[in-house]
């Protein structure tokens, strides 16, 4: 067995036989209105079998391998998550520094001086009888029983932040993770805007080169060839402007997984990912689920514990103490039995009066609890209004997503329809150039949608709290 848990079983035995009069109140959770279901759940059918609920690596559900080892390098290389990491850590040691109070404390000392005093038969004359050597060897133990529970609250109350440190470096992973999906699908979006444009760009050099030779064989008007030139500069201006966004976009990438911007690419490609469908569960289950309502409650758990710690300086300290040792003024007969000196005894102490800062301290306790607990509520009413406007997302969107695909290829129809009437001379070009820009701007529009639908899955998995779960409340993490 290792001697940590040795400790930590020592620990433990002395908390139940010391801390069962440990003043303060024992932890009841705060309690929150959870609803019974999801307002905007509605027709929302969860993905079935439920074996395809997002678990550890929740990002899979979208389809894309380049993404899914983005992601494995986001959790090695991100340098807030190695920050996060740090502070669990600290958080952890701050449990077993408070663990070590319910163990005694012994040192040991060794000391040699030199000095000169008076002998006695000076007879107060100040004469000195010469320098004296002593030397000094000495074991102390102290150990204050824990009697009023001021440690096993503090213990406690590390316990808590441990567990809630834990959750916010979940917290943070979770929110690299997500952060880090919505910019991928985002550039993604761009690359199919971009590839959009581009083929535009083609059927329009193809369009302006038809306009040029009909106003070569004198059957269109020179307004017409610079209506389509205009229409096609305009377009490549527009696949243009779209490289800004694409390059900050793969910049903040590069930043999530920890790559110098300057050496980080990603090859244009496609969206090519659908709305994933996601299991939603009860509403009970994001108290569980989301590791910063998880947090947020552990450290109301810590702050009830500081109660108990500060009412505890309201009664006396008891300290059992001993010490052993040798003195000599004769380095020789220094480690002898003659030479032995020892001491042992209880000591009592109390604060008679300290001006209110005791009271003033209880109630500083207190008062932190209290914003704990509407941290905490806030907490939980924050989480329950991020999944219902992602619901909400999702389904308006979907019903635009809808109504669009048939917007565009009405528009696609009249491009056609149009077109044709054009090169029969029924209508002028400008007729063609409306209807060609408005069938842009509709593609666009889709794709536009598409990504935002995409978005709001990664900020609803988000929500829902990824695949976390909550730790058990008695661990230390």
């Amino acid at each position: 067995m290792k001697l940590r848990d040795m400790r930590t079983i020592a620990a433990s035995g002395l908390a139940a036989l010391l801390g069962a009069c440990a003043v303060g109140p024992d932890y009841v959770r705060p309690t929150v209105a959870v609803p019974a279901a999801y307002k905007e759940m509605g027709d929302w059918k969860p993905a079935q079998p439920r074996d395809r609920e997002p678990r550890g690596q929740w990002w899979t559900i979208f389809g894309d391998p380049l993404l899914n080892g983005l992601e494995e390098r986001l959790d090695i290389s991100n340098q807030n998550l190695a920050q996060a990491e740090a502070q669990f850590r600290q958080a952890r040691a701050l449990v077993e520094s408070a663990r070590a109070g319910y163990f005694p404390v012994l040192t040991a000392a060794v000391s040699s001086a030199r000095s000169d005093r008076p002998s006695a038969a000076a007879n107060g004359s100040g004469v000195s009888a010469g320098p004296v050597n002593t030397q000094s060897l000495s074991l102390d133990a102290s150990w204050e029983p824990d009697v009023w529970g001021r440690v096993r609250r503090t213990v406690e109350a590390n316990q808590a932040n441990a567990q809630a440190s834990a959750a916010d470096l979940a917290a943070a992973r979770l929110s690299a993770q997500a952060e880090l999906a919505q910019d991928y699908l985002q550039l993604r979006a761009l690359d199919s805007q971009k590839r959009l444009l581009d083929d535009t760009v083609a059927e329009y050099r193809k369009s302006l080169q038809i306009t040029r030779n009909r106003y070569a064989s004198g059957v269109a008007a020179e307004a017409d060839v610079v209506q389509a030139q205009t229409q096609l500069k305009t377009t490549q201006a527009q696949g243009i402007d779209l490289g800004v966004q694409r390059a900050q976009m793969e910049h903040a990438i590069a930043l999530l997984v920890g790559a110098p911007a300057s050496t980080f690419s990603i090859a244009p490609a496609p969206l090519a990912a659908v709305p994933p469908a996601i299991p939603l569960g009860v509403p009970s289950q994001l108290l569980e689920r989301r590791p910063d309502i998880a947090a947020a409650e552990r450290r109301v758990a810590a702050a009830n514990a500081q109660i108990g710690v500060a009412r505890s300086a309201f009664f006396p300290a008891a300290t059992l103490s001993a010490s052993g040792g040798f003195q000599s003024s004769s380095l020789s007969r220094w480690l002898s039995l003659p030479n032995r000196v020892w001491s042992v005894g209880p000591a009592i102490a109390a604060t008679l009066f300290d001006g209110g800062l005791r009271r003033a301290q209880t109630d500083q306790a207190l008062a932190a609890y209290d914003a704990n607990v509407a941290a905490y509520r806030q907490t939980v009413l924050t989480g329950f209004q991020e999944v219902e406007d992602n619901l909400a997302a999702l389904r308006i969107l979907a019903q635009e997503a809808e109504v669009q695909d048939q917007a565009l290829e009405a528009a696609r129809r009249s491009v056609v329809l149009t077109s044709n009437q054009y090169k029969a001379g029924t209508v002028s070009y400008l007729n063609v150039v409306t209807v060609q820009t408005a069938a842009l701007s509709s593609e666009r529009t889709a794709v536009d949608i598409l990504g935002r639908r995409l978005v709001a899955s990664v900020l609803l998995v988000k929500a829902l709290g990824g695949a976390w779960r909550a730790p058990a409340p008695g661990g230390s993490e």
